[in-house]
């Protein structure tokens, strides 16, 4: 297949889900992406669907051994785990939601309640928490996972981003104590790059200093696909 056309195809692909993998929301009347369909389309746009990943994702499958999730039961099973993740951790400050257009959950792990201000050190009254998401992962195994640590504004970037990377990397390293497949795993740090918050008052910086936890449903086609490219 040319360039062109595989460009076409993508197109395509995303058109019929931006046309088909719609629903209506019975609260509002107004249209919302359908995570069910996105797992049918997900063997068509798998490609896309996972360009976000730290490091690609056809070595992360091949290595983590991940068998897939059947196409049509991707949105069913994020929005079990999502119910199930939000059950766990309600009144904790975690933040569960959905990102890359539906196709990922994210966990917000808050400042304060995970670690000591500037310490990369977990707090321990926040560890009864991560065991219950290192368990959701557990439960959940067909999914890669990317950690990312995020700081505020205060202190030298350079300060920031070793900061922010040991956050992630102190969050990974308890996920894989606790279980989870260390090849289903990576983490990044950006310091203070990606705020969601203004860093100019005391409660947009505590919101920017966090770690997300991103999990990635894999289906049976990306399987297949990854291990095709990889000659198996």
């Amino acid at each position: 297949m040319t360039k062109a056309r595989i460009a076409l195809a993508s197109l395509a692909a995303v058109s019929l889900l931006t046309t088909s993998g719609c629903v209506t929301d019975p609260n509002t009347g107004h249209k919302v992406i359908s995570r069910t369909a996105i797992g049918v389309g997900a063997g068509v746009v798998g490609g896309i669907l996972l360009g976000g990943l730290i490091g690609g994702a056809t070595g992360r499958i091949i290595g983590a051994g991940i068998g897939g999730i059947a196409g049509g039961a991707i949105g069913y099973t994020m929005d079990k785990q999502i119910k199930e993740l939000k059950e766990k951790t309600e009144g904790t400050g975690v933040d569960v939601t959905t990102t890359d257009n539906g196709k990922a959950i994210l966990v917000n792990l808050p400042d304060g309640v995970t670690f000591d201000s500037d310490s990369y050190q977990l707090n321990p009254t926040f560890r009864p928490t991560l065991d219950q998401i290192a368990h959701s992962l557990n439960q959940y195994p067909n999914s890669l996972i990317d950690i990312y640590g995020h700081a505020d504004s205060t202190g030298t970037p350079q300060h920031n981003q070793v900061l922010s990377e040991n956050r992630a990397r102190t969050v990974g390293d308890y996920m894989t104590i606790h279980g989870v497949a260390a090849a289903r795993l990576r983490t990044q740090g950006f310091g203070s790059t990606i705020p969601v918050a203004d860093n100019a008052t005391p409660e947009g910086r505590a919101r920017n200093r966090r770690v997300e936890i991103k999990i990635v449903p894999i289906s049976e086609d990306q399987v297949r696909a990854a291990r095709a490219a990889e000659g198996q």
